[in-house]
Protein backbone atom coordinates (compact mmCIF):
# COMPACT_ATOMS: atom_id res chain seq x y z
CA UNK A 1 0.00 0.00 0.00
CA UNK A 2 1.37 3.40 -0.98
CA UNK A 3 1.45 6.22 1.57
CA UNK A 4 0.92 8.73 -1.22
CA UNK A 5 -2.50 9.39 -2.58
CA UNK A 6 -2.66 9.93 -6.33
CA UNK A 7 -3.02 13.46 -7.60
CA UNK A 8 -6.61 14.41 -8.31
CA UNK A 9 -7.81 14.11 -11.87
CA UNK A 10 -7.38 17.42 -13.60
CA UNK A 11 -8.63 17.85 -17.14
CA UNK A 12 -5.46 19.26 -18.70
CA UNK A 13 -7.15 19.79 -22.08
CA UNK A 14 -9.87 21.92 -20.49
CA UNK A 15 -7.32 23.96 -18.52
CA UNK A 16 -5.18 24.52 -21.64
CA UNK A 17 -8.28 25.54 -23.62
CA UNK A 18 -9.18 28.07 -20.90
CA UNK A 19 -5.64 29.51 -21.05
CA UNK A 20 -5.78 29.81 -24.85
CA UNK A 21 -9.22 31.46 -24.73
CA UNK A 22 -8.10 33.95 -22.07
CA UNK A 23 -4.85 34.78 -23.86
CA UNK A 24 -6.69 35.37 -27.17
CA UNK A 25 -7.97 38.64 -25.68
CA UNK A 26 -4.78 39.90 -24.01
CA UNK A 27 -1.05 40.37 -24.37
CA UNK A 28 -0.78 38.79 -20.92
CA UNK A 29 0.49 35.28 -20.24
CA UNK A 30 -1.13 32.74 -17.92
CA UNK A 31 0.61 29.59 -16.70
CA UNK A 32 -0.56 26.78 -14.41
CA UNK A 33 1.81 24.70 -12.28
CA UNK A 34 0.56 21.55 -10.59
CA UNK A 35 2.89 20.37 -7.80
CA UNK A 36 3.31 16.65 -7.23
CA UNK A 37 4.45 17.22 -3.64
CA UNK A 38 3.03 19.24 -0.73
CA UNK A 39 3.91 22.93 -0.50
CA UNK A 40 3.87 24.43 2.98
CA UNK A 41 4.56 27.91 1.53
CA UNK A 42 2.67 28.07 -1.77
CA UNK A 43 3.58 31.72 -2.46
CA UNK A 44 7.30 30.96 -2.18
CA UNK A 45 6.88 27.88 -4.38
CA UNK A 46 4.85 29.87 -6.93
CA UNK A 47 7.50 32.60 -6.98
CA UNK A 48 10.22 30.02 -7.64
CA UNK A 49 8.27 28.53 -10.55
CA UNK A 50 7.34 31.99 -11.87
CA UNK A 51 11.02 32.80 -12.26
CA UNK A 52 11.99 29.32 -13.49
CA UNK A 53 9.38 29.45 -16.26
CA UNK A 54 10.66 32.82 -17.50
CA UNK A 55 7.52 34.68 -16.56
CA UNK A 56 9.50 37.74 -15.43
CA UNK A 57 10.78 38.12 -18.99
CA UNK A 58 7.47 38.79 -20.74
CA UNK A 59 7.35 41.89 -22.89
CA UNK A 60 4.89 43.83 -20.70
CA UNK A 61 5.61 42.12 -17.34
CA UNK A 62 2.00 40.93 -17.36
CA UNK A 63 2.19 37.24 -16.54
CA UNK A 64 -0.03 35.40 -14.05
CA UNK A 65 0.84 32.05 -12.48
CA UNK A 66 -1.62 29.73 -10.77
CA UNK A 67 0.22 27.26 -8.53
CA UNK A 68 -1.70 24.32 -7.04
CA UNK A 69 -0.33 21.73 -4.59
CA UNK A 70 -3.30 19.37 -4.02
CA UNK A 71 -1.49 17.09 -1.55
CA UNK A 72 -1.06 19.94 0.93
CA UNK A 73 -4.34 21.57 -0.10
CA UNK A 74 -2.51 24.81 -0.84
CA UNK A 75 -2.35 27.12 -3.82
CA UNK A 76 -1.26 30.61 -4.82
CA UNK A 77 -1.97 33.00 -7.65
CA UNK A 78 0.73 35.55 -8.39
CA UNK A 79 1.17 38.20 -11.04
CA UNK A 80 4.13 40.07 -12.39
CA UNK A 81 4.76 43.70 -11.49
CA UNK A 82 2.52 45.31 -14.12
CA UNK A 83 -0.40 43.04 -13.26
CA UNK A 84 -0.12 43.70 -9.54
CA UNK A 85 0.04 47.47 -10.16
CA UNK A 86 -3.23 47.32 -12.11
CA UNK A 87 -5.30 45.06 -9.86
CA UNK A 88 -4.04 45.37 -6.28
CA UNK A 89 -4.57 43.04 -3.35
CA UNK A 90 -8.39 43.10 -3.38
CA UNK A 91 -8.54 41.35 -6.75
CA UNK A 92 -6.19 38.58 -5.60
CA UNK A 93 -8.20 38.02 -2.41
CA UNK A 94 -11.50 37.73 -4.30
CA UNK A 95 -9.98 35.46 -6.95
CA UNK A 96 -8.36 33.09 -4.47
CA UNK A 97 -11.50 32.98 -2.30
CA UNK A 98 -13.62 31.90 -5.28
CA UNK A 99 -11.04 29.32 -6.40
CA UNK A 100 -10.77 27.99 -2.86
CA UNK A 101 -14.49 27.14 -2.81
CA UNK A 102 -13.99 24.87 -5.84
CA UNK A 103 -10.84 23.28 -4.43
CA UNK A 104 -12.48 22.52 -1.08
CA UNK A 105 -15.14 20.54 -2.97
CA UNK A 106 -12.44 18.65 -4.87
CA UNK A 107 -13.32 20.49 -8.09
CA UNK A 108 -9.73 21.15 -9.14
CA UNK A 109 -10.34 21.59 -12.87
CA UNK A 110 -13.25 23.96 -12.21
CA UNK A 111 -11.19 25.99 -9.73
CA UNK A 112 -8.33 26.33 -12.19
CA UNK A 113 -10.62 27.27 -15.07
CA UNK A 114 -12.39 29.83 -12.88
CA UNK A 115 -9.05 31.40 -11.90
CA UNK A 116 -7.85 31.45 -15.50
CA UNK A 117 -11.06 33.08 -16.72
CA UNK A 118 -11.00 35.77 -14.02
CA UNK A 119 -7.30 36.48 -14.55
CA UNK A 120 -7.94 36.58 -18.31
CA UNK A 121 -10.68 39.20 -17.87
CA UNK A 122 -8.37 41.34 -15.76
CA UNK A 123 -5.53 41.01 -18.25
CA UNK A 124 -7.81 41.79 -21.23
CA UNK A 125 -9.09 44.91 -19.47
CA UNK A 126 -5.64 46.30 -18.68
CA UNK A 127 -3.49 44.64 -21.36
CA UNK A 128 -5.61 44.17 -24.49
CA UNK A 129 -4.19 42.04 -27.28
CA UNK A 130 -2.46 44.07 -29.98
CA UNK A 131 -1.97 43.21 -33.65
CA UNK A 132 1.70 42.37 -33.02
CA UNK A 133 1.12 40.19 -29.93
CA UNK A 134 2.28 36.61 -29.94
CA UNK A 135 2.11 33.83 -27.40
CA UNK A 136 5.36 34.18 -25.45
CA UNK A 137 5.00 31.15 -23.16
CA UNK A 138 3.50 27.66 -23.61
CA UNK A 139 -0.10 27.17 -22.52
CA UNK A 140 0.31 23.64 -21.12
CA UNK A 141 -0.12 22.62 -17.49
CA UNK A 142 3.34 22.26 -15.96
CA UNK A 143 3.71 19.40 -13.50
CA UNK A 144 6.55 20.01 -11.06
CA UNK A 145 8.12 18.59 -7.93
Amino acid sequence: MSIFTPLPKIDHARVVAAIAAAEAKTSGEIRVVLARHPASDPVAAATKHFERLGMTRTRHRNGVLIFLAPRSRTFAVIGDTAVHEKCGDAFWRLLTAAMSLHFKRGEFTEGLVHGIEKAGHLLAEHFPRGADDRNQLPDQVEEAD
